[in-house]
């Protein structure tokens, strides 16, 4: 979960499914927005694993996520 008040993150808007296989070559990304997109280029792969690795980076730890969906739900 990445909280409102973290401030903008990389692709908000667009739902992001990455594949991760045995072999990294095989690896491929799903990139679903404004259209589909099917990604399995080596650029563009690193692109997107830096993309998850800045959300991952930015989005609260499990016990965080919990916390702060407890606190909202009581709320209302």
């Amino acid at each position: 979960m990445i909280p409102f008040g973290t401030g903008s993150f990389p692709s908000s808007g667009a739902a992001i499914v990455y594949f991760g296989a045995e072999v990294a070559r095989l690896d491929s990304v799903q990139v679903d927005g404004d259209r589909f997109e099917f990604i399995d280029t080596e650029p563009q792969l690193i692109k997107y694993r830096a993309v998850l690795d800045r959300l991952e980076a930015s989005a609260l730890k499990p016990g965080a996520s919990r916390d702060l969906i407890r606190r909202v739900a009581q709320s209302i």
